[in-house]
């Protein structure tokens, strides 16, 4: 059995009908994962109108500096992500393996710099619960803000982190030979949910760190 019939499963007739048929289950889970994500910006925006004053006084409270380091590194990982399927399409292996860890390693540095983000809120006490802030807490709103900031960050980090471990198995195959030009579906696939995750992050930090500052 040659390496093309492998790969293609025997419900489909076609490698390219097996494509399509990924490509449509790959957008159909991103669809779930935007109405996720919907239904907690829907949530923010109604406590953000229903708390102005808390909410403005929470984001001073962030670190905008970080939190534009954290943007940087994550649309400069959306170009690279994009030039390893580029280089893939070129069978340029070595390069897209390259190319591929360097998207994983700014994808460590967003969750390293922010995970220093939220250790310096917990000393900050700025974490809700009955070690709140005092002078923060006396504010309508200002606890739901860090809430929601805790929430909605934090399931982003965790969709940061699978898409990491993502990006090093598929590093790994990319080096054993798995995809070519003529197949490298798993990582076209890899790159539309680093994309998504970066397109939500872009709506995450000015609601959460630049509030303040308009």
């Amino acid at each position: 059995m040659s390496t093309a019939s492998a790969r293609l499963h025997e419900q489909f007739d076609t490698s390219r009908q097996q494509l399509k048929a990924s490509k449509l289950g790959m957008w159909t889970f991103l669809a779930t994962e935007v109405l996720l994500f919907g239904a907690l910006f829907c949530v923010y925006s109604y406590y953000r109108f229903a708390f102005p004053q808390g909410f403005a006084l929470g984001s001073k409270h962030t670190d905008v500096v970080l939190g534009t380091i954290e943007t940087a590194v994550l649309l400069t990982s959306s170009l690279t992500m994009a030039l390893a399927i580029r280089a893939i399409r070129l069978a340029q292996r070595r390069a897209a393996v390259m190319l591929l860890l360097i998207t994983a390693a700014f994808g460590l540095s967003f969750l390293g710099i922010h995970a220093g983000e939220y250790v310096h809120e917990w000393r900050e006490h700025l974490f809700p619960g009955h070690r709140f802030n005092d002078s923060l807490r006396a504010v309508n709103g200002t606890e739901m803000f860090f809430t929601l900031y805790y929430v909605m960050t934090g399931l982003h980090a965790l969709h940061v982190t699978i898409g990491f471990c993502v990006l090093l198995v598929l590093a790994v195959l990319t080096w054993r030979g798995r995809y070519s030009p003529t197949y490298f579906t798993p990582v076209e696939l890899g790159g539309l949910y680093w994309h998504l995750v970066d397109i939500v992050w872009i709506f995450l930090f000015p609601l959460f760190y630049l509030v303040s500052r308009t």
